[in-house]
């Protein structure tokens, strides 16, 4: 489960980036820095849990700006990349 701080931080982010109206690279840019700010702001360890609880916010379900778009964009490459398996590489004797 989110905890309140990073649930009220998500909450701040995609609200603030709803107002914005950059297009493109610029909404780009300011998603990432929402979601570098997001990250950081946990007291742990991101992990797939903690994405997917964000993910269930009402404010992520339906993002109306491009930089909210690609703030939750960003929140649903983190997810996969955290819920896939390891490969395991051969070794070599």
């Amino acid at each position: 489960m989110v905890g309140e701080k990073l649930k009220m931080t998500t909450q701040r982010i995609l609200t603030s980036l709803e107002t914005l109206t950059l297009t493109g690279a610029e909404a780009d840019a300011a998603a990432r820095m929402g979601f570098l700010e997001w990250a950081l702001a946990g007291p742990g360890d991101v992990t797939a849990a903690t994405v997917s609880a964000a993910l269930q916010l009402p404010e992520a379900r339906n993002p109306e700006s491009a930089a909210a778009q690609a703030f939750v964009g960003f929140l649903r490459e983190a997810r996969l990349g955290l819920t896939r398996p390891k490969r395991r590489t051969r070794r070599l004797h």
